[in-house]
């Protein structure tokens, strides 16, 4: 074997490669190979969406650079990067750095990094045990980045304390200032007390329970890693907390700005496997943020060993076209002040981050006598970056949660009618914002400050609509928030339903402009098919756990329903009662069965395909349980129990199953009181004979009418049995 070879510009060194590699995702590694071979990097989401695989998320996401993108990082820097695997960090690195060294146990994994990374002209991949090449390595590194590395070192080390011995393995190669960045799991992230399996093992609970001396990788708490960096006689480091995680990380916090109350709301997906659901995390994180312990349970830290940053806080829009994706973070100045900084990610966003300076000159001249205040920007020419003052005070979406939370509505409906008062301000004035939600005004006792007018166009923009926009935005963000009426507010401003239908529409477009049209995570999670599953234990508790309008799908793949392997989808209804499932199905299920709620309902069925085909009755059968409900339409079901539920067949031999299938469902749902749904079953039981005799040749309606009397005298039946 040569001991080096080049891809591209990618020198690959053989020296220390056993011939054999030790760690692989099996056969997906011939494949990603492939994809980088043959796709240019800016088609990998293309890829992401059409073969929606965990693997190949994992590896090609642009989001798994945001772990080391947003570090301040000298163009002159040497750096090296241990476990360098399939290259989602070294590409960026080489970025970043004038030279990059990387290792990595696997040749395959190695070829796919030098692939995709082939015009770097800075980087060089070793391959082999890091414990063989770590000797052959300089002494003067700026960076050590162990990204998903640290918890490895038993099985790089193979010794007693492999982990003290590989940190100070790993201090012997940094120049003196230098710095050493270890991202990695928390041992007690809240996502495993919730039901999420361990990352590295797939079982449940293993981590917090502290591993068995056996185990392939082992994470730990904060205070087990600061234990470490003591014993390797570390004494400067800062942590930092990637959400929802540091491998597709899109917010980071610190000690010195740690998360705000609601603020962390991304915590249903994961990707990789299925999992539990034994407590909704958002509320559970809420707590543990007020409480001041959000540290001790984050899902993931970022700890820089050495001299610390200004950087205090990141978040991340880069699930953007290109001319929108940037970076907001939060820093320290030189006077000890925090400043907020938008920094463009791409070229072609450069001139968008500009422009907020013009948005800020003619928000401010629009607003001048009024009662909002905008928060100042400048423009570093040298950085390329948008610089705004750090603004003290509680958000408005806060405000309005905590009166949500005390049942205060008085209160809550005149922060909403203060809000109208002032977007009412020179409403004629040809600028508006266009994103003024309640979220990007900081309330500060009578001054508001409008903190993020990133999205300023210059036209007008009637101020109903902008409050239309404030609560769909408000309420699409937590479902807790769906306790108020909007209508008065509606009401008041002239907002008909034929005007939130068109607006609804408007801001879809909008969403596709800023997006064009790339699947969100959400999306990408329901199309892997991963399974979020209740136990029973708690599906017995409805009014503890779930409200009426909950979902919940079954699978039958031979042996009936089950409530452990039900699934509670995210989609959740919205404004309009009307939600869409996408339900990934394999070849061995014989049926699926949606229960639209937990209460007496009305549901009409607006869609359903299989596999984007039109799911026919002469195709396949869509039924109800007879005790359950009533068919009022061939689309239209009344359900008069607390147990509504349909049932889609799929052992028609007209139903074409592959091995992977989607069964797409829309439709509309409306809770019913219980006296209700009931006397509406009892009238349409005795109108319906009638109903057949008198149209005779209405086949819709005959179709339906036999379906009632189908039901009733299946009732009659059950009822003489007993």
């Amino acid at each position: 074997m040569q001991e080096k070879i080049n891809i591209g510009k990618v020198t690959l060194n053989f020296k220390h490669y056993s011939g054999v590699d030790l760690y692989s995702d099996g056969s997906i590694e011939n494949d990603l190979l492939e994809i980088v071979k043959n796709t240019k990097k800016e088609d990998y989401q293309k890829v992401i969406e059409e073969r929606a695989n965990w693997p190949i998320l994992y590896h090609l996401s642009d989001q798994r650079a945001n772990i080391v993108e947003w570090i301040p990082m000298d163009p002159n820097s040497k750096v090296l990067e241990v476990g360098s695997g399939c290259g989602a960090i070294t590409g960026m690195l080489a970025s970043k750095a004038k030279e990059v060294v990387a290792c990595d146990l696997s040749r395959r994994r190695s070829e796919i990094n030098a692939t995709r990374n082939q015009d770097c002209d800075n980087v060089t991949i070793h391959v082999g045990n890091f414990r063989d090449v770590e000797p052959d390595l300089p002494r003067d590194f700026d960076y050590i980045f162990l990204i998903g590395v640290f918890e490895y070192a038993q099985g790089y080390i193979g010794t007693d304390n492999p982990y003290e011995k590989f940190l100070r393995m790993m201090n012997r190669h940094l120049k003196k200032g230098g710095r050493i960045v270890i991202a990695i799991e928390n041992r007690l992230g809240l996502k495993y007390f919730a039901g999420c399996a361990e990352d590295h093992l797939g079982t449940y609970f293993s981590g917090i329970e502290g591993y068995t001396p056996d185990s392939v990788a082992k994470t730990f708490t904060r205070n087990g890693l600061i234990n470490i960096f003591k014993k390797c006689g570390i004494k400067e480091y800062s942590f930092y907390y990637p959400y929802p995680d540091y491998k597709l990380m899109t917010l980071l916090h610190s000690d010195h700005y740690l998360p705000k109350f609601g603020e962390l709301q991304d915590n249903v997906r994961n990707f990789d496997r299925d999992r539990l659901l034994l407590f909704n995390e958002k509320h559970a994180y809420e707590d543990l943020v007020k409480d001041g312990m959000y540290q001790d349970f984050a899902n993931s830290f970022e700890i820089i060993l050495g001299p610390g940053f200004d950087t205090i806080y990141s978040k991340y829009s880069n699930d953007r076209v290109d001319e929108f994706k940037i970076r907001t973070d939060i820093a320290i100045d030189r006077a000890g002040r925090k400043i907020i900084r938008k920094v463009p990610l791409t070229e072609q966003a450069k001139e968008h981050v500009l422009s907020i300076r013009d948005a800020y000159l003619g928000l401010q001249e629009k607003y001048r006598g009024g009662d909002f205040e905008i928060n100042d920007c400048l423009i570093d020419e040298k950085q390329g970056c948008a610089i705004f003052s750090f603004v003290n005070g509680v958000p408005l979406a806060s405000l309005l949660d905590e009166c949500l939370d005390k049942d205060d509505m008085d209160s809550f409906d005149a922060l909403i009618n203060e809000y109208i008062r002032r977007i009412n301000y020179k409403q004629d004035y040809p600028v508006s914002d266009f994103d003024l939600i309640f979220s990007n005004v900081m309330v500060n006792g009578p001054i508001w400050t409008i903190i993020d007018y990133e999205w300023t166009y210059g036209k007008c923009i009637p101020a109903k609509e902008q409050l239309w926009r404030a609560i769909h935005c408000y309420r699409l963000e937590d479902r807790k928030r769906e306790k108020f009426d909007p209508k008065p507010f509606f009401e008041r401003m002239g907002i008909t339903d034929k005007d939130a239908e068109v607006l609804f529409e408007e801001e879809n477009a909008f969403q596709k402009y800023v997006t064009g049209n790339r699947k969100s995570m959400v999306e990408i999670w329901q199309a892997i098919g991963r399974k979020v599953t209740l136990p029973r234990e708690l599906v017995t508790l409805d009014d503890k756990v779930r409200p009426d309008d909950c979902i919940q799908i079954y699978l039958d793949e031979g042996e009936g329903f089950s409530e452990e392997e039900s699934i509670f989808p995210e989609d959740q209804y919205d404004d309009k009662h009307t939600v869409s499932l996408d339900i990934r199905v394999d070849s061995k299920c014989k049926m699926v069965r949606i229960d639209p709620a937990f209460a007496p309902c009305l549901v009409t069925i607006l869609s359903a395909t299989w596999n984007g085909e039109v799911f026919a009755d002469n195709v396949s059968d869509v039924s109800i349980h007879p005790q359950n409900g009533y068919w009022i339409s061939d689309d239209s079901i009344l359900f008069d129990t607390n147990d509504p539920n349909i049932e889609f067949g799929l052992t028609s031999d007209k139903l074409s199953i592959q091995e992977r299938n989607h069964l797409c469902v829309t439709y509309i749902m409306t809770l019913l009181p219980e006296n209700a749904a009931q006397a509406v079953g009892k009238s349409l039981e005795a109108a319906a004979e009638e109903h057949l005799a008198a149209a005779p040749k209405d086949n819709i309606l005959k179709k339906t009418v036999k379906k009632i009397i189908q039901k009733r005298e299946e009732r009659y039946y059950k009822d003489d049995e007993e």
